[in-house]
């Protein structure tokens, strides 16, 4: 047995996937090499995630084995944004490339229709004419499912290439044949439109894929480019990348934090919003950690690197959405498990039909010729393959129309198997900005009280002060002069003010700043200030050196729209939590208000993915409600990640579904649109699979002309697709 060290774990892009069976026909033959000890292939990403033992085996074995299934496979390398650039230019070429190919297939279709269909032109002319350009579409546009049919058929098994093959098949040769071997009518449309839609799904699918890496990339695109160190006892700018462990680096105002570290030296306000989410700047001071992205708001700073390079929290954020972005689609893997069973099935029934017909009956070759390809076009899985993607089209737009972005069947599906919905609560619950909510005074009116703080606090560049400078400014308060501004480092500020032709001195901030200057605070008031407090509010008192003239109480206040949001939730018996890195006394003020009774309070941000890993651990089906960035790896390990429009790209990128109105109430709405287009799928499918259970034994018995047939067949497809329309009209 090999030592553990061996063991190593590679990630390979691969080219040529078209549904969930080649997935699992990569995985099935990577699993038949001895020295493979994993192998996951995600189709959504297209990527391949194989552990094996490196002392028997290398890159080029693995990769070798992929390319015998049939597909372009070739190992990543470590992220970088000059990587995804590569990968993301190779994308936008492919989905060019499926944009070109259905443009092409139309093209050739539509000439191909209107001679059949519209003209009902017959003559041998005509015939000829649709022959030449559905040739051009059955096997120049359409050669990837020929070769998707090979490799399944190497493989010993069948996916969607197989049923598109086949079935396409039979309606071109037949007419074919009809056109240029014996007289009768020709379907030539029914194998160019059928290779035309599958492209434009194929299209549309390439597009959906190609924004997959985009969050990746924008979360690469925070991290720093340089770091200032310490080397000699001067200060050198070097590359992220040469970073090392006990680097003593330098930060100034305005600068991103390169790396993870603790603070050795200075003392500064940092912007941590990138990452945790929360709005108001941390204070930090010497012992304290710092986190790379971040931004330094004010003040410089000397810290040591403790963790860089994939140590960082940004990458263990880049590889938990790496790790849980992309899944297969349970619906999907029916349609593949049934092609397994159908494909087979359909052609011993065709051939059970010639057999009989021509052996057993003794009936012409021809009739029997005609009855077997009767069974294989009426089996054709048009309907069956357009039951799923026209019903995510028609939900999709749907919910575009009223501000919900499904980013494909996936998300949809999954909406409404939701049985606990976990909330971040800034930005998403909340508003996510500090406001002012309570002013109150004592001997001093509650304007001229605003008036005294906001031209203070006009002078300093605090989230907290913004907000009481916002509220002056929209009161119509004008400032006063004031001078000798001092900040004091996490307790507030002083000034002295020129009110009523006197000079006098406030103080601006927190209780410990009022003692430290021996400013006495009574019972009452302390009392006051700390039910404020209890409801999750920040309050800051101003006073002069002999009194507590009054306070200002801000806060994070609950979106008009979260007490609702949750109100339906919870009537469609759907379990609601709220997750925060607040402490509990804050969380449980802003849960009491939206209608929340389990709370996750004090949750750092990298332990966010855990917890939603905690509740899918108890076999529940879990959607994640965020904005920030520190909810993306949350966003990506839940079953549904739902993100909010004013949120950050990283959460939009990440997130399954987006409300672009930044409503909590479409988190509802997005649900109940998922189960009306999950309706509408089931019935496309039991409707296209109850058309091929009734339409094969009638074809095998004679009972239908492969014309018919053929005719039958586009009927089908276009129930499924009136079907879906159907969802237009449905409320949600």
């Amino acid at each position: 047995m090999p030592e553990k060290n061996n063991i190593e774990k590679k990630e390979f892009r691969i080219k040529g996937m078209h549904c969930a069976s080649c997935a699992l026909n990569i995985e099935n033959n990577l699993g038949k090499i001895p020295d493979i000890k994993k192998a996951d292939v995600n189709f959504a990403s297209e990527k391949a995630y194989v552990e094996y033992d490196c002392a028997n085996c290398d890159e080029e074995k693995i990769i070798a084995n992929i390319k015998e299934s049939g597909y372009e496979a070739n190992a990543t390398k470590e992220e970088s944004e000059d990587a995804f650039d590569h990968e993301q230019k190779e994308r936008k070429n492919e989905i060019n490339k499926e944009r070109n190919l259905f443009i092409a297939s139309l093209v050739l279709s539509l000439p191909i229709f209107i001679l059949s269909m519209v003209l009902r032109d017959m003559s041998f002319e005509s015939k000829a004419i649709q022959s030449i350009l559905a040739s051009i579409v059955q096997f120049y546009i359409g050669y990837r499912f020929y070769k998707g049919f090979y490799y399944a058929a190497k493989n010993r098994s069948a996916n969607m290439d197989t049923l598109i093959a086949i079935g396409t098949s039979a309606a071109f040769f037949y007419s074919l044949a009809t056109t240029y071997l014996i007289d009768g009518e020709v379907f030539f449309e029914t194998s160019s439109f059928l290779i035309t839609f599958v492209v434009l799904g194929k299209w549309l699918e390439a597009k959906a894929k190609g924004r997959t890496g985009e969050a990746i990339k924008k979360l690469l695109g925070l991290q720093a480019k340089t770091a200032r160190i310490i080397k000699d006892g001067k200060e050198v700018e070097i590359s992220i990348s040469t970073v090392e462990v006990g680097d003593l680096i330098v930060v100034r105002p305005g600068e991103k934090i390169p790396v993870d570290g603790k603070i050795i030296e200075g003392y500064s306000s940092i912007d941590e919003s990138m990452v945790t989410g929360e709005s108001i700047p941390a204070e930090k001071k010497v012992g304290d950690l710092v986190i790379g992205a971040t931004i330094n708001k004010s003040g410089s700073f000397q810290f040591r690197a403790e963790k860089v390079g994939k140590d960082t929290m940004l990458s263990q954020i880049i590889k938990f959405v790496q790790d849980a972005q992309g899944s297969k689609a349970p619906i999907q893997k029916f349609a593949d498990m049934i092609s397994g069973y159908f494909v087979p099935t359909v052609i011993a029934i065709a051939l059970i039909t010639f057999i009989t017909w021509y052996f057993i009956l003794l009936l012409p070759f021809v009739s029997s010729l005609l009855a077997f390809t009767a069974v294989l076009v009426i089996a054709c899985p048009c309907a069956l393959g357009l039951a799923t993607p026209t019903a995510i089209m028609v939900g999709t737009g749907k919910g575009a129309e009223n501000g919900i972005l499904i980013k494909g069947g996936e998300p949809l599906e999954i909406a409404g198997k939701i049985e606990a919905i976990v909330f971040d609560k800034t930005g998403t619950i909340t508003k996510g900005k500090p406001e002012v909510t309570d002013i109150k005074s004592f001997d001093i009116s509650e304007k001229e009280l605003l008036q005294i703080t906001s031209s203070i606090e006009n002078k300093s560049e605090h989230p907290l002060a913004e907000a009481i400078v916002k509220k002056a400014k929209k009161d119509k308060i004008e400032f006063i002069d004031i001078s000798d501004f001092q900040a004091i480092a996490g307790h507030g500020v002083k000034a002295s003010v020129f009110a009523k032709n006197k000079k006098q001195e406030f103080f601006v901030g927190t209780e410990k700043l009022m003692n430290d200057f021996g400013i006495k605070i009574n019972e009452e008031i302390r009392k006051q200030k700390e039910e404020m407090e209890t409801e999750g509010k920040t309050v800051m008192m101003i006073a002069t050196k002999e009194k507590i003239e009054g306070f200002i109480a801000v806060a994070d206040t609950i979106k008009e729209s979260s007490k609702e949001a949750v109100e339906k939730l919870q009537k469609m018996g759907i379990k609601t939590m709220m997750i925060t890195g607040d402490n509990k006394k804050t969380a449980e003020a802003i849960a009491k208000q939206a209608g929340i009774d389990n709370i996750l309070a004090e949750v750092l941000p990298e332990n966010k993915a855990n917890e939603i890993k905690k509740l899918q651990e108890k076999n529940l089906k879990v959607a994640m409600v965020g904005d920030g960035i520190n909810d993306a790896p949350a966003l990506a390990q839940a079953d549904l990640g739902i993100a909010m429009g004013a949120g950050t790209d990283i959460a939009i990128e990440t997130g399954g579904i987006v409300l672009v109105k930044n409503d909590l109430r479409d988190v509802a709405r997005s649900i109940n649109l998922s189960n009306m287009t999950m309706n509408k799928i089931k019935q496309n499918m039991f409707w296209a699979l109850f058309y091929n259970s009734i339409g094969i034994p009638i074809a095998a018995f004679g009972l239908l002309r492969a014309e018919y047939a053929g005719l039958a067949m586009a009927m089908s497809s276009v129930s499924v697709v009136i079907n879906s329309l159907l969802l237009k009209n449905k409320k949600f």
